[in-house]
């Protein structure tokens, strides 16, 4: 597949499914951010939601994975 002559950056996107799509962005962010609350303040890496991993550093949701992604204990 050829690269497309324009880059288009995440921000774009998620600009323009909030503006053309009535995502609600911040309604989402505190969402997730009252997910991720417990986990943070006791210090883990992530959080398991569901199918999805909110992966964190400190305070901070950093990126979601989904699917299997590895332990640090060896186990899920």
């Amino acid at each position: 597949m050829t690269k497309p002559p324009v880059t288009v950056t995440d921000h774009a996107i998620l600009r323009w499914l909030e503006r053309e799509h009535d995502i609600d962005v911040e309604a989402i962010r505190e969402h997730l951010a009252g997910l991720a609350a417990n986990g943070a303040r006791l210090g883990a890496a992530g959080v398991k939601i569901g199918k999805v991993k909110l992966v964190l550093r400190g305070s901070v949701v950093i990126t979601a994975y989904k699917g299997i992604w590895p332990s640090r204990g060896g186990g899920e």
